[in-house]
């Protein structure tokens, strides 16, 4: 389903994402003396080389460029999907087979925690650049010796899996993981993937959706009751859309509609944190719906369009128009005076934050532009 409009957009984005970002984070953006991709590209379009680079980074840009080659990009996606890759495993992995937090611009490491989310995207990024490389059979390997290892020292006897010792128990990173099953499932279906899918999807329907209202909370106690004190209250609009977009992909596969039903009820509650003036999705609200941080993030705004438009059925003009309007604000942050670059804060008075690219925004940008392709490409 799609709309005149979507297509125009989905054209524009598209011709941004291909002629554009995509050069320019490989030929910039990578690290290409030392390996890996810096954290940050400045607006003059030059990239902030002096910065600590997080493991999530390595994984999200191998991810993009995996994803590039699928969507039919004719740079040298190869190189770019497996720079990231490599660099993440030899200098961000522990000999338990998990990966640290944080390493320095020389690759030393800085940080020997080892969080969910990094595993995560550890994971996601390995079933990417195994779909597209099969031979890396080493990916495969590895992924699997991370899943093990993450089923033996993480696994919570009441569900889901422990984020750190600091924080443990959070939803976020469980959206994330979910995703990189659902990677995996695309790689090797019928798998241990799919069994730990479905238990994640079944502990945010019982957990981490809020069973009065249906919105979905962030940080919670051990036994997965609200977190104690204003942690508890947290609920981000974005979160919303994007649990929503993976809730729906996993209902569609398992041909479970009251998984959509719950897809749609938050995205509602994320429209809730849609400020009209800007037409942006705020960065988070109490559970009362109160905005308590007013900045508009760019990833946020993808997840809105993401959302929309998997929801999106026949006639549903409604959604198709919530799509629409992510997208035009999405494109406001990529006006920048170097093509390919984007803005990442929309403040409350409308202007954007003055500071450089993160690189860590792109995987949204690129998968975003895959579900408008995906959504408006003619029958």
């Amino acid at each position: 389903m799609s709309t005149p409009k979507l297509r125009d957009y989905a054209r524009q984005f598209d011709r941004w994402l291909m002629e554009r970002a995509l050069p320019l984070w490989w030929e910039r953006g990578a690290d290409h003396s030392a390996g890996g991709f810096h954290e940050l590209m400045a607006l003059d379009g030059k990239p902030v080389t002096d910065a600590k680079r997080r493991a999530r980074v390595q994984s999200r840009q191998s991810y993009t460029y995996a994803i590039a080659h699928q969507m039919g990009w004719n740079g040298d996606w190869r190189s770019a999907a497996q720079h990231g890759i490599d660099y993440l495993i030899h200098h961000f992995r522990m000999d338990d087979g998990q990966f640290c937090t944080l390493v320095s611009s020389r690759g030393e490491k800085l940080d020997p925690s080892c969080l969910l989310y990094d595993q995560a995207f550890a994971l996601l990024a390995m079933a990417a650049v195994v779909k597209v490389l099969p031979e890396r059979s080493d990916l495969r390997a590895a992924a699997h010796a991370l899943f093990e290892r993450l089923q033996a020292v993480r696994a919570h006897r009441q569900g889901g899996f422990a984020e750190s010792a600091k924080c443990a128990f959070l939803s976020n990173p469980h959206m994330h993981l979910l995703e990189a099953l659902l990677a995996w499932r695309d790689v090797e279906p019928g798998t241990v993937w799919d069994t730990c899918a479905d238990r994640i999807v079944e502990l945010c329907r019982s957990k981490f959706i809020d069973s009065r209202e249906g919105f979905l909370r962030e940080y919670f106690e051990e036994d997965w009751a609200p977190a104690a004190g204003e942690p508890g209250h947290v609920v981000e609009p974005g979160h919303q859309f994007e649990w929503a977009w993976l809730l729906a992909r996993w209902g569609k596969l398992r041909n479970d509609p009251e998984a959509v039903q719950t897809a749609r009820r938050l995205f509602a509650h994320g429209l809730r944190g849609v400020d009209a003036k800007r037409d942006a999705a705020v960065h988070a609200m109490r559970d009362d719906f109160t905005v308590t941080q007013p900045t508009a993030r760019l990833w946020a705004q993808t997840e809105r369009v993401k959302a929309a438009l998997i929801l999106a059925g026949p006639g549903e003009a409604a959604m198709l128009a919530e799509a629409e309007k992510g997208a035009a604000c999405l494109w406001r942050y990529l006006q920048t005076g170097v093509p390919g670059l984007w803005r990442d804060r929309f403040e409350p008075d409308g202007s954007f934050a003055e500071e450089p690219a993160p690189a860590s925004s792109f995987y949204h940008i690129i998968l975003c532009v895959a579900s408008l392709n995906e959504a408006t490409k003619a029958p």
